[in-house]
């Protein structure tokens, strides 16, 4: 990519960004199975339309200054099963007793209102689509707001894409491509969100 295409690309995320003063970075970590390679052929314990939001990570960014200011981390308590799958505490590292003594969904929508109502003028971004579909699903099995309700969504991936001309593979691989050193334990919200910062920090500075 020429050096005007990649100027032009940023010129227009930095124009996507004006009205805000804030940007909100978020990962979410769902409920969730995957048969082993090991495994004998069976039923899923959880299918991909019963997927429900465990961990919310959000990480506070100041637009104005391209710091971080603040944190949001909340477990959640999932309805429909509530018992996590050994592939999903295995990959999240999030185990039954985090989410035992979680809040629901609502509730922790209640208290992330109350946190995000300090960042006013904001957007959110997170790495793909996926956690925006997980947020209104969610909300559709807990009949209740979404959480980030109106708030405009941003797709990281995409402006990675458009600005390094380039496949995203995973996040992780993402963070390392850019030279920046991973933070934290892949597969849990609040560390993903953070990870998704730093390459936003780093496609804007």
């Amino acid at each position: 990519m020429s050096i005007e295409a990649k100027l032009l690309h940023l010129q227009a995320i930095q124009n996507l960004l004006a009205p805000y003063r804030y940007l909100y970075c978020v990962d979410l970590e769902a409920t969730c199975d995957e048969v082993g390679e090991s495994e004998s052929p069976r039923p899923l314990e959880v299918t991909p339309e019963q997927m429900e939001a465990i961990e919310i990570g959000l990480v506070v960014i100041d637009l104005e200054t391209l710091e971080v200011v603040d944190e949001f981390q909340q477990f959640i308590r999932p309805r429909i099963n509530p018992v996590l799958t050994d592939f999903c505490k295995q990959l999240t590292s999030i185990q039954q007793a985090d989410v035992d003594s979680a809040s629901t969904y609502a509730e922790v929508g209640q208290e992330l209102g109350v946190f995000i109502a300090r960042y006013p003028d904001a957007a959110w971004a997170s790495w793909g689509d996926y956690d925006a579909r997980q947020l209104e699903r969610d909300a559709g099995l807990a009949a209740c707001p979404s959480l980030l309700f109106g708030l405009q969504h941003f797709n990281v991936r995409k402006w990675h894409k458009g600005l390094y001309d380039d496949q995203p593979k995973s996040l992780k691989l993402t963070v390392e491509s850019l030279g920046l050193v991973w933070q934290g334990t892949y597969h849990r919200g609040i560390d993903d969100a953070r990870n998704v910062a730093s390459i936003v920090k780093e496609m804007l500075s």
